[in-house]
């Protein structure tokens, strides 16, 4: 049969094929992603329906398709395909509709961080767990978010390291990026690991259902999959749905120069002037990638500062290097407008303590946060308390909603939307399933900003300790006294240690430098076990390593460090 795209494009629109998974003569199966392309300021990927051989496929990475493009023959299993000849794959629907029905013990409507990962804890503990899944199995984090930004940022680490090799010794003429094989790159790592996670289901006897879920009483979710109607019989539920980009209500956002996270991953080819919209950690991390490859960037933040919430000396240490990469910050500003030019370009009207500013660009990048997802999710006589104002499913700190057997984990809770937040609160909604006595908390949460130079905090900050009048004391270590440091080549930065000046346990901790991300482990783990300054002094850190900075803040807690 002759496959089309068929009405996943609207008509008259086309896309730019980035990836195709599969080659001629190889078998594809009936969920799995055929290829993905750019268009209509998303991502698509698109899917097969059907099981069968590949025979011939049409198109190639970097070839613009539209509805009526021809794409490949898949010879279907089964299925006499004579009078198929030119069969709209996508847009297909049966007369018949097949009916199932499950038994379990827990069903878990979403699979990305949270969900997949409580799946599998929760069948590892003995339960019979269904997982159900609309789009692909990762969600945001693997699909969309902290996977491919990541690797992105990786690549953007590595021209940057090329760009200054004479430091080093090295000579490295004519650097330069090659875009395809960048997104190729990244596409490759998401690939793996959403294969990893089917494996890994498999693995555990995890049921995936792929569909949209919506629960319809305490104990019944009905899926709607392709053309079967599945109805899940579940002791418990747990909600996984997610979030979605928060939209804010600007004049002309429906410009085609105005993108989003997702369009952002996949650019080819990248605009010479970029505005981004929010100097959150979204935000700046992209900023400071697309800096990196050359890109001209200007942030428009609403608050005082861009990535407001840490403390101050952080934020200005960040802020440092942020305008060592000719990054423009607009903070204290409201966009208002956003204006297609004469030359197809775009400008976006903003204010600025009263003022109004313009400022022309070739791309917007808009990252104003995220929102619960809950759409089409709940029955309309399933009374789930939400939060104040709309911010998600209110749960307590066993993850339970007010209904006792239904659970809410990750973004839709409206807490956190951190991914390994998420994948904590799957775990604990386990454990309380299960009928133990398990609560989260929200006090020894570890986080991880992507920037140039990497950002990590853990624990109380100070200003939280100054909110919650907590008496504090600070040891503060720059990089610059480390030897691995000099070695590497980077030395900005510092390590900050805040220790309970009553109960002498280290309550939180603030690094930015080369490698802040990796060395969050250790002081994770030693403000979550209420360790104290002489437990990490006690604690022998090899040499030269980076860890040794953290031996050495911990020394500034008591008698003083020894090497700065």
């Amino acid at each position: 049969m002759e496959i089309k795209i068929g009405n996943i494009l609207p008509h008259g629109s086309d896309a730019l094929i980035t990836k195709i998974y599969k080659n001629e003569g190889q078998y594809i199966d009936a969920d799995e992603i055929f290829l993905e392309a750019e268009g209509n300021k998303a991502n698509i990927s698109f899917r097969t329906n059907v099981s069968g051989k590949i025979e011939k496929i049409f198109v190639s990475e970097g070839s613009r398709i539209n509805s009526d493009t021809p794409i490949a023959i898949i010879i279907e299993d089964n299925i006499q395909t004579s009078n198929n000849k030119n069969y709209d794959y996508f847009a297909n629907v049966f007369e018949t509709v097949t009916k199932k029905e499950y038994e379990c013990d827990i069903a878990i409507i979403g699979g990305g961080p949270e969900g997949y990962v409580s799946a599998i804890y929760g069948a590892k503990k003995g339960a019979k767990v269904i997982l159900i899944e609309k789009d692909k199995l990762g969600g945001t984090c693997l699909n969309r978010g902290c996977i491919p930004t990541k690797a992105l940022i990786r690549s953007a680490n590595v021209y940057n390291t090329i760009r200054d090799c004479e430091k080093y010794g090295c000579n490295c003429k004519e650097a330069a990026i090659d875009m395809y094989k960048i997104i190729e790159r990244k596409n490759k790592i998401v690939s793996q690991l959403v294969e990893g996670i089917k494996y890994l289901l498999n693995k555990n006897d995890v049921e995936t259902i792929y569909g949209e879920g919506k629960i319809v009483d305490n104990n019944k979710v009905i899926v709607k999959s392709k053309n079967t109607d599945i109805i899940i019989n579940a002791k418990n539920i747990i909600i996984a749905t997610g979030s979605v980009s928060s939209i804010p209500n600007i004049k002309g956002i429906e410009n085609k120069n105005v993108i989003y996270s997702d369009e952002a991953l996949n650019l080819i080819n990248f605009p010479k002037r970029l505005a981004i919209v929010g100097g959150g950690v979204i935000g700046m991390e992209f900023a400071h990638m697309f800096a990196s490859f050359g890109v001209e960037v200007s942030i428009i933040e609403y608050f005082d500062k861009c990535l407001s919430s840490l403390d101050d000396d952080v934020i200005k240490e960040i802020e440092k290097y942020t305008n060592e990469k000719n990054i423009k910050t607009y903070t204290s500003s409201q966009v208002k407008e956003f204006i297609e030019s004469a030359d197809g370009s775009i400008i976006v009207k903003f204010e600025q303590k009263g003022k109004e500013y313009y400022l022309s660009c070739d791309k917007v990048l808009v990252s104003t946060g995220r929102i619960p997802y809950i759409d089409n999710l709940l029955d309309e006589g399933l009374q789930i308390e939400m939060n104040e104002k709309g911010g998600g499913i209110k749960v307590n700190s066993k993850m339970q909603t007010n209904i006792t057997n239904i659970y809410a984990i990750g973004d839709v809770t409206g807490k956190l939307l951190l991914a390994h937040v998420a994948s904590h609160q799957g775990i604990i909604a386990i454990e309380n399933i299960l009928g133990l006595n398990k609560e989260i908390n929200y006090d020894v949460i570890p986080s991880g900003i992507f920037t140039d130079p990497e950002i990590a905090t853990v624990g109380i900050s100070e200003k939280e300790a100054i909110k919650r009048g907590i008496k504090y004391k600070v040891s503060k270590i720059p990089f610059s006294a480390i030897g691995k440091a000099l070695c590497y080549g980077d030395i900005r930065g510092f390590v900050k240690l805040i220790e309970d000046t009553d109960s002498k346990k280290i309550i939180g901790g603030s690094i930015i430098g080369h490698g802040a991300t990796d060395l969050l482990g250790e002081l994770s783990l030693t403000v979550s076990m209420g360790a104290k300054a002489e437990d990490l002094i006690e604690t022998i850190h090899a040499h030269p390593t980076s860890p040794e900075i953290i031996h050495e803040a911990s020394l500034g807690l008591g008698l003083g460090a020894i090497h700065f």
